[in-house]
């Protein structure tokens, strides 16, 4: 959408040249005039005009694409023929944003043998369950998956799609997305339903420093990938009953990847850390890389422990990204959470912040991360947690 200039009300002042960030604004006889090719739309003249000569230029509103589309569905991620938790978590919230828009919440399965699933996904919440059985569906294959979710869709029309954020989940909804020429809101952390009955996604924007809350009202099917552990899954109802519709693809697409052999992704955790029930994450207080070997031997105290670190840990290269917890990493609900040497800026905050009990150690008594903790110890991280550790080996002994 282009800026315009209402020549008549400006008065020269050459405010909104200073804060342009691609210089597309000049003075003509005096007057501001917008280069319509460099302008990015970014509005930031548009709040520093003084006489408000400043507006969007308005355009047309498109025709809604497949307007009539209703029920919001959720594409499951299989793993060892189960759903990966995230996508309970996911029918959850879809079967209360369906209840709002008065619409179904349907799961969407795709695989090998899944004869089982449905049921699951029905006592879960889902009112419908599409499920695409084959031989070719067994691992996940981009150009496969994408195909038959296009199909799917062309042949009953949604209203939204939610897929989880996880590897595969942010790899197959741009593929989806484009296919169907709709929008995608990548990594929500937040989902509900506007007084229009459209999905009204949130995520981070700018780093983190803002929430942008998104809706999609120009075209079907609205999209968004949601991260995992941000919503929690329903109660299963074994009682609930729905309908399973059996759906085969047209044959368009030919398999071109053959996998040779499968390898467990090498990380320095023996579980996912979505999947932890404790975690022991380090920040830029560690001091060093080598005295993360002390978080690991926290984790190691408990059954199911991992060790984490915040983006300036990442940066540093101490660990892997996949030990990365924030906004620009995971978001992780553990029972406990141990936050050494973090100091608790916003975006790390926002990824552990549901955890159940949250213990912070850091010498500065004013850190954010106290805000949030339930348990709080001031002090260097370095001297704490040998004491600690030694502490919580001499209770379990």
């Amino acid at each position: 959408m282009a800026m315009k200039v209402d020549r008549d009300k400006c008065i020269g002042c050459e405010s909104c040249t200073m804060v342009c960030p691609v210089g597309a604004i000049s003075m003509v006889d005096g007057k501001a005039m917008i280069d319509g090719e460099q302008c990015i739309s970014c509005g930031a003249c548009v709040g520093e005009c003084p006489v408000e000569a400043i507006a969007p230029e308005a355009t047309a509103k498109a025709e809604v694409a497949n307007n009539e589309g209703k029920d919001i569905w959720v594409i499951c991620e299989l793993d060892k023929n189960d759903a990966l938790p995230v996508c309970y978590e996911l029918i959850g919230a879809a079967n209360g944003l369906a209840k709002k828009a008065g619409d179904h919440c349907c799961a969407v399965i795709i695989g090998k043998d899944v004869a089982e699933l449905p049921a699951k996904m029905i006592a879960a919440g889902a009112d419908k369950v599409y499920v695409i059985d084959g031989a070719q569906y067994t691992d996940y294959h981009t150009e496969l998956y994408t195909d038959a979710v296009c199909q799917l869709v062309e042949d009953y029309k949604p209203s939204a799609l939610m897929l989880p954020a996880t590897i595969d989940g942010r790899d197959l909804a741009p593929r989806i997305a484009a296919r169907l020429h709709t929008g995608l809101c990548a990594d929500c952390t937040a989902v509900d339903i506007t007084d229009d009955n459209l999905v009204a996604w949130t995520r981070p924007a700018l780093g983190g420093n803002i929430y942008a809350t998104i809706v999609c009202d120009e075209h079907r099917p609205q999209m968004g990938t949601v991260r995992p552990k941000v919503f929690k899954a329903l109660e299963p109802d074994a009682s609930r009953t729905g309908e399973v519709i059996a759906f085969t693809p047209v044959d368009r697409v030919e398999n071109k990847v053959e996998i040779l052999k499968k390898v467990p992704n090498a990380g320095s955790n023996s579980i996912k850390l979505e999947d932890a029930e404790v975690i022991a994450a380090g920040g830029r207080g560690m001091g060093t890389q080598e005295n993360f070997d002390k978080l690991a031997e926290l984790a190691g105290l408990f059954e199911k422990g991992a060790v984490a670190g915040s983006r300036a840990v990442i940066d540093a290269g101490w660990m892997a990204h996949s030990q990365q917890v924030g906004q620009s990493g995971k978001t992780v609900t553990p029972h406990i959470y141990f936050a050494c040497g973090i100091s608790g800026a916003v975006q790390h905050i926002s990824g552990m912040k549901e955890s159940d009990i949250i213990i912070a150690i850091n010498k500065d008594a004013t850190a954010p991360i106290f805000s949030v903790a339930h348990y709080g110890i001031v002090g260097d991280v370095n001297v704490i947690l040998p004491k600690l550790i030694e502490k919580i080996k001499a209770y379990k002994g």
